[in-house]
């Protein structure tokens, strides 16, 4: 085990590893009224999950220390992420739909996933690379308040999300159980403590480990495979994950309707945006990758790829069995989970979809979005994209 070093500030010992993570911590907002037992309760924490974090392949870690063992302790030791909470009854999503309600602009019909939680990169942890996580984060939240199956599998049960680094040991126990080889393969199955770039398909390796189904379906064309910023790990062609995680398939294969809806318009398909389908009997979470659109305007095609892309997601929150609200609303709070959508080396949330009529009789849409870059206590933490 690392020798022990004592934190500057508040002077409690920890690991050296999390010695630069716990001091910025007093400088973050969120924590800055965490008490002195509290930090030594974490101080403790943080050092057994040092032991846990160990890879499977080092010579020091114990033999007996099996799989149920390692879930036991990560339970044990992970701690709820910190989030901006808005103090308007319902939420986020409750606060959008009423500012949307006061709208003159009633010609315009918004669609919206139920519950959400924004989640933030912060500056001390992981501005920069910390965006899937974060979305990650974003979609637990939904499950939790929605789905009380999700609520007793997710995270051992907790009925929480976790931070980041316990995020990171989830992903690692979902390879060691098999799921995403390719994934594990490539980030030399840790990432515990890193700041890697993670994508759709470890999104996909985490829910699915904890027996939600998931799919990732990639639109893109195989003419832009060069430009595509692509997660490291992940596939570069369109692809269909099998229900296991552990094969991609570069052939598309049908398996539901949404397939069914793209190989309808298979003519179409030079979209540059990809979608994971999480789901678990009949409720259904999508999630989206992609890649770069700067390229797409290169090569010929019968439409435009983010149209497609727009027209399907527009379909995946209007289907009438889903609404729960009063039916001719201009404002209609769905039970569609919220969509991981990834692009241009990013990836936000997509908690709705707004359509409006236009004189040539085709609707404008636009994208209602969390962007995790964005600060959650201002305004710009939630826009749309306009096409």
């Amino acid at each position: 085990m690392d020798s022990s070093a004592n934190c500057p500030f508040c002077h409690i010992t920890l690991p050296p590893s999390q010695l630069q993570r716990h001091a910025n911590s007093h400088f973050d907002e969120d924590d800055g009224g965490a008490d002195a037992e509290k930090d030594e309760q974490l101080a403790r924490d943080l050092e057994l999950a040092q032991q846990l974090s160990i890879p499977p392949s080092s010579l020091t870690l114990q033999e007996n220390n099996t799989m149920d063992e390692k879930i036991s302790c990560l339970i044990a030791l992970q701690y709820r992420s910190s989030f901006y909470h808005v103090k308007f009854p319902g939420g986020l999503i409750s606060l959008l739909s009423n500012c949307f309600e006061l709208d003159a602009d009633t010609n315009s019909t918004i669609l919206l996933s139920g519950y959400v939680d924004h989640f933030q990169s912060l500056a001390s942890e992981d501005i920069g690379w910390g965006c899937g996580w974060r979305n990650i984060q974003m979609l637990s939240s939904h499950l939790l308040s929605h789905r009380h199956d999700a609520r007793e599998l997710l995270f051992g049960g907790s009925g929480f999300v976790p931070d980041i680094p316990f995020l990171q040991r989830w992903l690692e126990i979902a390879w060691e159980k098999g799921f995403d080889a390719l994934g594990s393969h490539h980030f030399n199955h840790s990432v515990y403590g890193s700041k890697h770039w993670i994508g759709t398909t470890e999104c996909a390796a985490i829910f699915r480990s904890f027996g939600l189904r998931a799919r990732i379906v990639d639109f893109g064309p195989k003419e832009l495979q060069s430009f595509f910023l692509s997660v490291p790990g992940t596939s570069l062609t369109p692809t269909v994950m099998t229900a296991n995680a552990s094969d991609k398939r570069k052939a598309f294969q049908v398996y539901g309707p949404m397939d069914r809806y793209l190989v309808g318009r298979n003519s179409d398909v030079s979209q540059l945006d990809s979608i994971v389908n999480d789901k678990s009997q009949s409720t259904t979470n999508y999630m989206a990758g992609g890649s770069d659109h700067s390229m797409a305007n290169r090569f010929p095609r019968k439409k435009e790829g983010h149209q497609v892309l727009l027209d399907w997601v527009w379909n995946y929150f209007s289907e009438e069995s889903l609404t729960t609200s009063v039916q001719n609303r201009h404002v209609v709070i769905t039970n569609r989970v919220p969509l991981y959508f990834q692009h241009d080396g990013h990836s936000r949330t997509i908690v709705g979809i707004q359509s409006r009529p236009q004189k040539n009789g085709v609707p404008q849409y636009n994208l209602l979005i969390l962007d995790p870059a964005h600060v959650s206590n201002k305004p710009a933490a939630f826009f749309w994209l306009d096409y």
